[in-house]
């Protein structure tokens, strides 16, 4: 059978050379080497460009990968990267619409099988192939490499990653206040649906909270349900990052990068203290969460991870860590005492239609109410007094 189409259907694999180095450098921070271990220029301008627009080091690296994944199915098809056409791109879709996600991997046989549904939580689990996001992601990647070496008058004449003219003509001139037009997806993207945000219920929450052990996992839980900061914003908080009497704290942010301040609950604040009055405070200019075991470090984000996943094993669900930030807006969006523009600026979200994704009904809220609904018993049709029953059988059928 033809290579190509071993890929397509996902019966080929595609050998993992290369490698994404950190230059440590700002313009670019990452590189992609080839077989040998030498420097891909083409991709080094490409990821350059991309660090001078302003765009932060993890999308320069996310693109690097992306690079990585197309230069590697580039040299197993014997294709040189300024000769690739439309039909490369389709065998790279075809493969990573077939082939399984390597960091889908579990070595735990406890853990939950890929794509399965939680019965706790009711979120399934990841797939064990690539999202249809991730598709489109490294679609994107590669057109913005054939664009960028179109403008530098290198690469071929025209870019192989297929575009949408439609969806260029609509969103042309639009305002923003306007409802979106429909307009159909380029070839060989990927059909990607919006989900509807996961938020923690309140019981399973009280299980959550109750199972961490220790004050510092407890509160770094209340900061997440009452901040609604990002996991990365607050693993980075320092002692002068702390406003006590304003029940504040100052986080920098992931879109703006810059230093915005951030309200929280008096409840995460008792909790800080108490983890502060055992575990000491740090020094000036220093991260306020450390590890508990060997020398104190930094709390880095696999080890918060890490504490979340233990918990999830001992209660049986799948919690994220962005779960916890969704919870948070969808109590200060329902809970009746905040408009939809206070919890924007709150969450610190760029467009309010994002915010209000958070404006809606959880089916884990209403079993209480729907169990009362249901036990009510059925209501009885009564009539006035004074009318004869034969009159009120003759005209209602009773």
């Amino acid at each position: 059978m033809d290579l190509r189409v071993l890929l397509v259907e996902g019966r080929g694999t595609v050998p993992s050379v290369g490698s994404v180095v950190d230059t440590g450098l700002l313009h670019p921070p990452f590189i992609v080497h080839d077989e040998q271990g030498a420097e891909i220029e083409p991709v080094t301008g490409y990821l350059r460009q991309l660090a001078l627009s302003d765009c932060s080091r993890l999308t320069c690296r996310s693109y690097a990968f992306g690079m990585l994944r197309w230069f590697r199915l580039l040299w197993l098809l014997q294709i040189d990267w300024n000769r690739a056409t439309e039909a490369e791109v389709a065998v790279m879709v075809g493969w990573l619409r077939s082939a399984n996600n390597p960091q889908r991997r579990r070595s735990d046989p406890k853990t939950q099988p890929a794509g399965s549904v939680n019965a706790q939580t009711g979120k399934p689990a990841l797939r064990a192939g690539y999202a249809p996001s991730t598709i489109n992601h490294a679609l994107s990647v590669v057109s913005g490499f054939y664009h960028f070496q179109a403008h530098e008058d290198r690469g071929p004449v025209r870019n192989p990653v297929p575009v949408a003219a439609q969806r260029r003509r609509v969103l042309a001139h639009r305002s923003p206040l306007e409802t979106p037009a429909r307009f159909g997806r380029a070839r060989l993207r990927q059909r990607v649906t919006d989900p509807i945000p996961r938020s923690i219920p309140d019981k399973l929450w009280d299980e959550m909270f109750t199972a961490m052990q220790c004050d510092r996992d407890r509160a770094l839980l209340e900061f997440f349900v009452s901040s609604g900061a990002r996991a990365a914003e607050l693993l980075g908080l320092t002692v002068e990052d702390l406003d006590w009497a304003g029940q504040r704290i100052w986080v920098i942010s992931k879109g703006t990068r810059a230093r915005q301040m951030v309200p929280a609950s008096p409840q995460a604040f008792v909790y800080l203290a108490r983890y502060l009055d055992d575990a000491g405070i740090p020094a000036a200019g220093e991260q306020i969460w450390r590890t508990r075991r060997g020398d104190p470090r930094p709390l880095a984000y696999w080890a918060l991870r890490r504490i979340l996943q233990r918990a999830n094993a001992r209660l049986g669900t799948n919690w994220t860590l962005h779960d916890l930030r969704h919870t948070a807006a969808t109590r200060m969006v329902n809970g009746g005492k905040l408009t939809l523009a206070e919890v924007q600026a709150i969450l610190r979200h760029a467009d309010i239609r994002v915010t209000g994704r958070y404006l809606t009904a959880r089916v884990e809220d209403l079993v209480e109410k729907l169990a009362e609904h249901y036990s009510k018993p059925r209501p009885r049709v009564t009539y006035a007094a004074g009318y004869d029953a034969a009159d009120i059988a003759a005209v209602f059928g009773a």
